[in-house]
């Protein structure tokens, strides 16, 4: 049995240590921390810091669920779509920021079994154990997967599985196995079903939670709106008589099976947080308390080495042709990016297994911090033997990829792949290229365009700044520098009247020039236009983060005084549960898209509804009707109202809000 193509949007072992519960701090029962005495340290951003804090652990306000140890929901509330369905599913992302938000914890107070219990939470419900990805000892890493074309919208779909193409062999398996004593994957699924909300569990198990699910899987066109959520374990509970599979792929026969999506961004911000929560804890003299969970996070980032090869393992470079183009040997198949996701799985009775990388790389997944930490942080640097290697590979390559996508105003464009349309491909001719990768404005996803969002720019130029901050790199500082003065020119603060506006979607044109290391051009023709502009809460806390971290290592007051301004903007915004401003969602007239189904196709969902053709968002959710939230949006797609209007608490950007005020007590004297 062949691969499962697998996308994560947005935008997954055997545990050794024992699990505590996480303490969910609430106002009523528990004493004020203990703020460490900094020298310089800003009191009122730090106290904001933790007021924050205080709301997003209070259970009262409804962050985490209540497994022991908790998890994390995308947001409070449960009506919201975006890359999640569902506002009490999670992923990876949340799971990542909560790590990072107990390093900040600790960082402030000193004490670190926070940080550790989020990490063994993680390791708990949202890495895949052992019992949960069985089979892997019969992967065989010379034939790592059977290839399937990718194509262009949902309709096209299932992708038929082609045999006879030839796959590259992946290089990183035996030493992998070797290091570690097992054959299992050490990295999380990106997607969680948190109170099993769709009722799969699992493994078909039907109670389980929280339940490994998944989305996406049909092409750069398939929004959110139009996916077929499924179990990642598929016993065939579910669904049609071949569970939800032949909805995706084509063979001969399908087989039960289990198959688990990383989202790379998200394992890297997990290492980042490490990386941090180690510098932190060592100068209070406690590293010893996080000695643990720092080389579990180096562990992550030995896997995490998955994102960096061709989705099928082909040479990467001027890969054209799917029979035509090479399967890769060593590691000629690694294009040292941080790519959209890798994925494994096999099947459910143990019997074989199968592994792939990514083609296709954005820049907002790229973290050169997370690179240079696993090259050169000892505690950090992953045990296998070429892993510290590959990584410094890595952190040279991303900071290329993006000077190659700079555009002439500053922001960073989209990306590269190493299969053009998913299926290797010719693309149009004089298309730029970065060592033989093809140029995309928008790679993975069309619906929106991928790089329309500017969240995009703030979370990954964020990574660069602490780069810059902890290394000074040069590279680093002159990509913020031009990218820096975009960004501030679009945006406006008014910190006494708590209004804000930062830029929300951006236009392209043009292409980068191809990269010449020893000659990089001007891209004088690649540009970026702010189209519109808003107030998101978790983009402008990540923008202020990159200003200040920039501020503190170039000494530019002006994007000092513009993150400190931010702050004070979004504070004036708070509420019971953090801090919100309303968002008018008129994307929402889209709860009645139609969800391809192919004619003939019928299967049910747990609850009983009806998978067939004709087939909408709504109607593979029924159970959004019990929503309270669910009626201004039921007037607005029936033509009867306005746009419905929320204040969302994501969880994400609760957190990073949080952070920011801490960094800004903590970075400048």
């Amino acid at each position: 049995m062949g691969a499962l193509p697998v996308i994560a949007a947005v935008g997954a072992l055997t545990l050794a240590t024992p699990v505590v519960a996480v303490p969910l701090r609430s106002d009523a029962d528990a004493a004020a921390p203990a703020v460490l005495d900094v020298p310089g340290m800003d009191a009122q951003s730090v106290d904001r810091f933790l007021e924050l804090y205080e709301k997003i652990k209070d259970p009262a306000n409804g962050y985490f669920s209540d497994h022991d140890p908790p998890v994390p929901y995308h947001s409070v509330e449960t009506l919201i779509v975006e890359a999640p369905d569902y506002g009490h599913v999670t992923t990876s992302e949340a799971f990542s920021y909560w790590v990072w938000l107990e390093a900040q914890y600790g960082r402030v107070t000193g004490e670190w079994d926070r940080f550790n219990e989020a990490w063994a939470s993680m390791e708990k419900h949202i890495i895949p154990e052992a019992n949960e990805q069985p089979g892997n000892s019969g992967y065989n890493p010379n034939d790592p997967a059977t290839y399937a074309p990718e194509h262009d919208t949902p309709q096209e779909y299932p992708a038929q599985l082609d045999f006879d193409v030839p796959v590259g062999q992946d290089p990183i398996a035996d030493e992998l196995s070797g290091t570690y004593g097992n054959d299992d994957i050490y990295g999380m699924h990106w997607l969680l079903d948190v109170d099993n909300r769709y009722g799969y569990g699992n493994c078909g198990d039907g109670t389980s939670s929280p339940a490994y699910i998944n989305t996406f899987q049909r092409g750069p066109e398939e929004s959110t709106w139009e996916t077929v959520p499924h179990p990642s374990c598929d016993t065939f509970a579910h669904g049609g008589p071949n569970g939800y599979i032949d909805l995706f792929v084509g063979d001969q026969q399908y087989a039960r099976q289990w198959r688990y999506t990383n989202a790379p961004d998200a394992d890297a911000r997990a290492v980042q947080a490490a990386y941090w929560a180690l510098t932190w804890a060592t100068a209070q003299g406690n590293q010893g308390q996080i000695s643990d969970t720092v080389a579990k996070a180096a562990k992550m980032g030995d896997y995490l080495r998955y994102s960096m090869y061709d989705k099928y393992f082909k040479r990467v470079g001027n890969c054209v042709g799917p029979d035509t183009c090479p399967g890769g040997t060593g590691k000629n198949s690694a294009h040292y990016l941080m790519s959209w996701y890798y994925a494994w799985g096999g099947g459910a009775d143990g019997g074989w297994a199968w592994r792939i990388g990514s083609s296709p790389s954005h820049f907002g997944y790229q973290n050169p911090m997370a690179a240079w930490a696993l090259s050169s942080v000892d505690q950090l640097k992953p045990r296998s033997p070429s892993a510290a290697g590959d990584w410094d590979t890595s952190l040279d390559r991303q900071l290329e990829f993006y000077r190659w996508l700079q555009s002439a105003e500053g922001g960073i464009a989209g990306g590269a792949t190493n299969s053009w349309n998913g299926r290797y491909d010719q693309p149009p001719t004089g298309h730029s290229t970065f060592y033989g990768l093809y140029y995309d404005w928008q790679p993975v996803y069309h619906d929106p365009p991928s790089n329309r969002w500017f969240g995009m720019q703030t979370w990954s130029m964020q990574r660069m700044a602490e780069l810059y901050y902890a290394t000074s790199n040069a590279d680093a500082g002159a990509l913020l520098d031009k990218w820096v003065d975009w960004a501030m020119a679009n945006t406006t603060v008014d910190p006494a009247a708590g209004t804000w506006q930062v830029p929300a979607e951006l236009g392209w044109s043009g292409q980068p020039d191809t990269w010449d290391p020893a000659n990089p051009g001007g891209n004088a023709g690649l540009h970026v236009e702010v189209t519109s502009r808003n107030q998101d809460l978790g983009v402008t806390a990540a923008l202020a983060r990159t200003l200040m971290y920039y501020a503190a290592e170039s000494g530019d007051t002006d994007a000092q005084q513009m993150a400190g301004d931010l702050l004070e903007a979004m504070w004036a915004n708070q509420d019971d549960l953090g801090i919100s401003v309303e968002e008018q969602r008129a994307d929402y007239s889209r709860f009645g898209d139609e969800v391809y189904v192919p004619q003939g196709w019928t299967g049910t969902m747990p609850n009983g509804d009806q998978i067939e053709n004709g087939a909408t968002f709504t109607s593979l959710r029924s159970w959004y009707a019990d929503d309270p939230d669910y009626p201004q949006v039921e007037a607005y797609v029936n033509g009867e109202g306005p746009a419905p209007t929320f204040r969302y608490h994501r969880f994400w950007a609760q957190a990073d809000i949080a952070m920011a005020m801490a960094d800004f007590g903590l970075l400048f004297d």
